[in-house]
């Protein structure tokens, strides 16, 4: 056998079937037939949230859509196993009839440092508003009413929105989940 050392591989799959990908892999695993040959399944992921009728709702988007880490000892039939599994085309980087290649070790530090980062910042609102742009009230006494953004304090996650109310501009502090684009 040659080295059994195990190195991260980038396998292609089909657009959104990544999860069920790893499920395939996750189950050739327990059957025994990659059992010691693959190490780690990874499908690295970020949390995003986003409003929908007024209620916060959190979602996971994949950061690499297509893409599924393996961290496996390609020797014997693993690598044949896993080019077989459904919805699979094939490892990233190898050349037709070649070898797959492996993740370069700072390559890999880079995005398993990022997922970690990813999970300890669970709250994280991808909620770009710039100074200027028109919001709509979605919530509170002022549900309805326009306004347009005067300030943006990102660590308590506020808007200063300045708003016409009977004629005339009122200013408001409101959350960003307070308000929506118009």
């Amino acid at each position: 056998m040659s080295d059994t050392s195990k190195k991260w591989y980038v396998l292609r799959a089909i657009g959104g079937k990544e999860k069920k990908v790893k499920e395939y892999i996750e189950n050739e695993i327990a059957n025994g037939d990659l059992k010691g040959l693959v190490e780690q399944v990874l499908i690295p992921t970020e949390k995003v949230y986003q409003i929908r009728n007024g209620k916060k709702i959190s979602k996971e988007r994949n950061f690499f859509p297509g893409y599924v880490l393996v961290e496996a000892s390609l020797v014997g039939e693993a690598e044949h196993i896993l080019r077989s599994i459904p919805n699979v085309i094939g490892f990233l980087g190898d050349t037709k009839g070649g070898n797959p290649l492996p993740m370069r070790p700072n390559e890999v530090n880079r995005i398993l440092g990022k997922v970690d980062e990813l999970a300890e910042t669970d709250e994280e609102l991808n909620i770009p508003f710039v100074v200027g742009e028109t919001v709509k009230v979605i919530d509170g006494p002022f549900n309805g009413f326009n306004g347009t953004i005067e300030g943006i304090n990102e660590e308590k996650k506020k808007l200063q929105v300045m708003v016409k109310i009977f004629g005339r501009k009122t200013p408001l502090e409101l959350s960003f989940m307070q308000v929506e684009k118009e």
